[in-house]
């Protein structure tokens, strides 16, 4: 599997025995992220239903030129509690260096308590190729031309 140096820098407020980002097996995806709350919101936050907040990690991260970092929900928040990130995947730009915060909206319908040191997002790594975009009096014909949303029809 290719890897990837990413340098992280914990806040100043930041809870050092909360552990960094993480890949919890040797094929995950994606490195769980936690939340790291400052001291006086160490006992976490509730996210009312319909809620969102953001979800400090106490961390700043450089990623290399080349490539950005993804935030995606983990998949047992979702199924079990209605949390999801409104901004999915969310993009971490390799010139970006400010805190690491995760918006996390509670769609379930009883309020989510988000604990101090929870994971609560997953880290993608991926490649960035940037587009170069021309203006073109015309575009190619394809089969599905103009069709919109669902156009391709049901399975």
């Amino acid at each position: 599997m290719h890897s990837v140096a990413i340098k992280v820098s914990w806040l100043d407020d930041a809870d050092r025995d909360v552990a960094l980002p993480f890949y919890e097996s040797d094929r995950a995806a994606g490195a769980d992220v936690r939340a790291n709350f400052a001291p006086e919101l160490r006992d976490g936050i509730m996210i009312e239903a319909g809620g969102r907040a953001l979800v400090p990690t106490g961390i700043r991260v450089e990623i290399p030129m080349g490539y950005e970092v993804q935030v995606r929900p983990r998949s047992g928040l979702a199924l079990k509690h209605g949390l999801t990130l409104p901004n999915t995947p969310g993009t971490i730009d390799s010139d970006y260096r400010g805190p690491l915060g995760v918006i996390v909206l509670n769609t379930g319908a009883e309020p989510f308590h988000v604990t101090h040191g929870m994971r609560i997002a997953q880290l993608i790594v991926a490649p960035v190729v940037q587009g170069n975009f021309l203006v073109s009096e015309e575009l190619s014909n394809t089969k599905r031309g103009e069709g919109g949303f669902g156009s391709t029809g049901v399975s």
